[in-house]
């Protein structure tokens, strides 16, 4: 029997940079707009107007980091 636990790409190389996204200049989604004003109430911040969907994502992980939401 082989143990195949090695031969599993890590979940975590899987997550590409916002930088990287080809949607990345598109406007965020609505989930997106709806958590970031969710984090900033919480961090009691301000989500300037006109990010981008990968923007938005970078500032979700700040805001995420500072309310503690997402370990």
């Amino acid at each position: 029997m082989t143990d195949r636990s090695n031969d599993q790409p890590d979940p975590r190389g899987a997550i590409k940079d916002p930088d990287e996204w080809v949607t990345g200049e598109e406007p965020p989604t609505a989930a997106q707009e709806s958590y970031l004003s969710t984090l900033a109430r919480e961090a009691d911040a301000e989500v300037p107007e006109g990010l981008t969907k990968a923007e938005a994502s970078k500032r979700i992980d700040e805001l995420q980091a500072e309310t503690g939401r997402g370990r």
